[in-house]
């Protein structure tokens, strides 16, 4: 009796479909360009990358690029929207570094308590609101777990 051979394709990785980021404030699309665009000589990391809003600096928007890709941290935001996107990562950091969390851990409880999937769960694409909502769902944690170790 003969085994059958298992057949094994082989596919060539897909390359994925990117599209400049468009600025949700203007419509503009984005281009990218070295953060020292941005930030001059305050740029904290040499070489990183920035989509920046084609109608800076009169549209203040851009956003991140991961290193040694062209893909965006997240969606192109304002002053105020990345201020408040700091501000619900400080809020994530402070359960990690109470020991409550680990940073996994965070974003799975996050995906939960937002309701949100997973691959939805990140603060660079969330809105005004939804930062609002982690920073207040985070403390709303660490007082409990705060209090519950008090007592």
């Amino acid at each position: 009796m003969k085994k059958k051979q298992k057949v094994v394709r082989i596919h060539p990785r897909k390359k994925p479909n990117l599209t400049m980021p468009v600025c949700p404030y203007c419509g503009r699309d984005a281009v990218m360009r070295p953060a020292e665009y941005v930030y001059g000589d305050d740029t904290i990391t040499a070489g990183s990358m920035l989509y920046v809003c084609s109608g800076y600096p009169d549209c203040n928007s851009y956003v991140g690029v991961h290193r040694g890709t062209k893909k965006p941290m997240g969606s192109l935001a304002d002053k105020e929207l990345r201020n408040k996107r700091i501000r619900a990562h400080r809020a994530m950091n402070r359960l990690i570094e109470s020991g409550y969390m680990c940073k996994n851990g965070v974003y799975a409880w996050l995906s939960c308590s937002l309701n949100l999937p997973p691959k939805e769960t990140h603060i660079g694409c969330f809105s005004d609101y939804m930062c609002e909502q982690t920073i207040m769902e985070c403390e709303r944690v660490l007082e409990n777990w705060k209090g519950k170790r008090a007592a």
